[in-house]
């Protein structure tokens, strides 16, 4: 956050309703129950076009592109604050890569800013979920080499799915799976005779880490376009109306709290 963002909103909350709202907030975060986080919250940031044309009319979309972009580093940071393990944020679609080409190219740029600022702070270690053969080669370049310079870093992961599509991963997944097992000699009736739930798992662009506890919606949309189709199959689901770039603090607050009362019966 810029000396200037957090003037701002030093301003905002030394105002009257901004001090009752910091009061609500913080009594949000001393009632949440620590021991019934999440341990990984992944986000579908939706909404930051409508809000363009809402809040900069006559703009190109790239003014929301990256008020989104600014917000998720916000959320992360709230992660982060209340100790979360894993948080994936969901920023391009491979159904978005199909839009006008005058469209797509200042969202890459501004995803791959966000993508090496996040890198930049050294606190967190990114890794990027998607098919990078769909992007860029520069820009897929650049996103490798900042996941290589945190990847020794503890703490928060934060995953950032670029060209990132459920079936897409599945496909890949599959094909991933068959090479492998192409590899030892095996037989397509031998690989169906033998596969299992895991071995598909372990192919996914997520492998090795736990699948989503929450996942949170914004801009009222209630359904999950094919967001980690295989990995969503037991997660909790928070939707929020608020278009991406107005969600607050206070909303992530909400959504932990109605996650941390809810009974998690894993399909039993």
């Amino acid at each position: 956050m810029s000396w200037v963002e957090r003037a701002r909103e030093i301003a905002d909350r030394m105002h009257p309703a901004g001090l009752l709202y910091s009061t609500y907030e913080q009594r949000l975060l001393a009632e949440l129950d620590r021991d019934r986080l999440p341990r990984h919250v992944a986000v579908l940031a939706d909404g930051n076009r409508r809000w363009a044309r809402l809040n900069a009319p006559g703009q190109p979309y790239e003014v929301g592109y990256q008020a989104g972009a600014d917000k998720l580093k916000h959320f992360v940071e709230w992660c982060d604050e209340v100790g979360l393990g894993v948080v994936t944020l969901w920023v391009l679609s491979t159904e978005n890569l199909a839009r006008n080409a005058d469209d797509v190219a200042p969202l890459l740029a501004v995803i791959e800013r966000l993508f090496l600022d996040l890198a930049a702070t050294g606190r967190w270690r990114l890794k990027l979920v998607g098919d990078p053969t769909l992007l860029p080669e520069d820009m897929t370049d650049a996103l490798r080499a900042a996941e290589f310079d945190t990847a020794s870093v503890s703490g928060l992961q934060v995953n950032v799915a670029i060209a990132y599509g459920g079936r897409h991963e599945l496909r890949d997944a599959v094909r991933k799976l068959l090479a492998a097992q192409a590899e030892t000699g095996a037989s397509l009736a031998e690989v169906a005779e033998s596969l299992e739930i895991e071995d598909i798992a372990s192919h996914l662009y997520t492998a090795g880490d736990p699948d989503p506890d929450l996942i949170i919606r914004t801009s009222g949309e209630q359904r999950l376009s094919g967001f980690l189709m295989w990995q969503s199959a037991h997660s909790e689901f928070y939707f929020c109306e608020a278009l991406w770039p107005d969600f607050r603090r206070v909303d992530f607050l909400r959504a932990l709290r109605d996650y941390a009362s809810r009974e998690r019966r894993y399909g039993r």
